[in-house]
């Protein structure tokens, strides 16, 4: 009983958001952030952040579509806006495993959205744990899910949100170069299936390509080792060559971008490490020196196809912006190719600057910008959240202050990923220095200190007046 009224206080909760808090997006965090604070009868400040997961979790087993889609909603802002280490040190294994549930049943009951909405907290569960057992945990447990899912191609719809949730989560929980390349077996089988007798070919949509061949690309990224399977790797060469001639300019764009980290990564000088161009090599020696010439001669071809995109003429109906995408991208590609340039990006992050200097980094940095939105700075900044507390004086005189505990909520793992160190908001060892937002909360006439010590004064006069227009009326008694 006590369980079904929690479920209807949930549902009523998450059914009283608008449906704009459905949408996946790392800006619908105003509920998340709200501060409530009470200045009357038992004084207390408290956050119902956690609170709003809690019931956020609690709702992920109502049956309603839409409740557990506003659930899910709720669950992502929270973890986009902010890193989530309390809730996640008390409610992992919870929120992993009724998301798998989710997954699992989500092949044929599920609606596209919310798979959707679950891949995205997966993947958001995962970059918040960082390298840990419990991102191992995700690991292990999505991956097989996921590789059931996507091989049964229910309805395509429902595709792209598992693949980044696939290449985030190897990406973080991912033990070695066997399971990437598990993984990337698992994407790539997606847009080339292993043909059987129950299996039919179907023609991948253009936004398929695009989004395996951009997880995929995100993988191979990570790579700091190649298994020497030429075979593999001139095949995956030659379908990703074959993507640039195609019309659509995002799979050209993705195939670009998936082409020059193979090469940065050092495919051809692999097989060409030990070629010795003798008359007494060994067989395997033989082998390695043919499946060289093979990839110099796939990449020829490759240079001449990013010359050819990298001053590609506009034609009837192209948006000027895309086309100016592709040409600067291919641009950079030949001079990758001609010079061993790699492009340099600098982001600004409050006072600092990440900056990347190779190709791999620039894949990895608009991947993970793009699956965390406006999230990623959040996650990247320095970040501490202040807790409150409320101190009794005497009778009805209380404070708000400021905790001495701060809670970190920067994202050390991506920070380490980008091998980029944010300045510190410390005087010195003791002393924390207020953020904009902080001054905000605590200095200004509008803040909560200003304005929850503006209600008690407020109180205490009419107290005050209370007490002496009774001690008047005593007197006149008296008189």
């Amino acid at each position: 009983m006590g369980k079904r009224n929690s479920q209807r206080k949930n549902t009523a909760m998450l059914d009283n958001d608008d449906d704009s808090s459905s949408s996946v997006s790392s800006s619908s965090t105003s509920r998340t952030d709200h501060v409530s604070v009470s200045v009357s009868g038992n004084e207390e400040v408290h956050f119902d952040q956690d609170a709003l997961l809690d019931q956020a979790l609690d709702a992920l087993d109502e049956k309603r579509d839409s409740t557990r889609e506003r659930a899910l909603s709720v669950i992502i802002g929270a973890f986009s806006s902010k890193m989530q280490h309390q809730f996640v040190d008390k409610k992992f294994a919870t929120l992993l495993h009724q998301c798998l549930a989710l997954i699992k049943k989500g092949s044929k009951k599920a609606s596209a959205k919310e798979i959707a909405l679950t891949s995205h907290a997966i993947g958001l569960l995962s970059l918040t744990v960082g390298c840990s057992d419990n991102a191992r945990e995700i690991f292990e447990e999505s991956v097989r899910p996921l590789d059931e899912f996507l091989t049964s191609k229910s309805d395509l719809t429902k595709i792209p949100s598992l693949l980044e949730c696939l290449a985030i989560i190897t990406f973080v929980g991912g033990n070695g170069l066997e399971e990437t390349e598990r993984s990337m077996d698992i994407l790539w089988r997606v847009i080339h299936p292993r043909l059987g007798s129950n299996v039919v070919a179907v023609k991948p949509s253009a936004p398929l390509i695009t989004a395996v061949v951009s997880a995929w690309s995100f993988l191979v990224s990570t790579m700091s080792d190649l298994k020497l399977n030429s075979k593999n790797w001139q095949n995956s060469i030659s379908y990703l060559s074959s993507l640039l001639d195609k019309e659509d300019r995002p799979v050209r764009i993705a195939a670009g971008e998936a082409l020059v980290v193979i090469f940065e990564i050092g495919i051809t000088e692999k097989f060409s490490a030990d070629s010795k161009g003798a008359s007494d090599m060994t067989q395997e020696e033989i082998n390695r020196q043919e499946s060289y010439t093979h990839l110099q001669g796939l990449k020829a071809k490759v240079i001449n196809q990013v010359k050819n995109l990298s001053v590609e003429a506009g034609g009837k109906g192209s948006a000027k912006k895309d086309l100016n995408n592709q040409r600067n991208l291919f641009r950079d590609i030949v001079d990758f190719f001609e010079y061993g340039y790699s492009p340099e990006i600098s982001m600004k992050i409050g006072g600092d600057s990440l900056q990347t200097s190779s190709w791999s980094q620039m894949i990895q940095l608009n991947f993970l910008k793009h699956f965390l939105g406006g999230g990623f700075v959040k996650h990247m900044q320095v970040g501490f959240l202040l807790a409150f507390f409320i101190i009794s004086v005497v009778n009805l005189t209380f404070f708000i202050c400021p905790s001495s505990s701060l809670v970190n909520q920067e994202n050390e793992f991506l920070q380490e990923v980008f091998n980029f160190t944010p300045k510190r908001r410390y005087l010195n060892n003791n002393e924390h220095r207020m953020s904009s937002g902080e001054k905000r909360m605590f200095k200004s006439p509008n803040s909560v200190q200003n304005k929850a010590r503006t209600q008690l004064l407020n109180k205490q006069r009419l107290l005050s007046e209370g007490r002496n227009l009774g001690h008047y009326a005593a007197n006149m008694v008296d008189d």
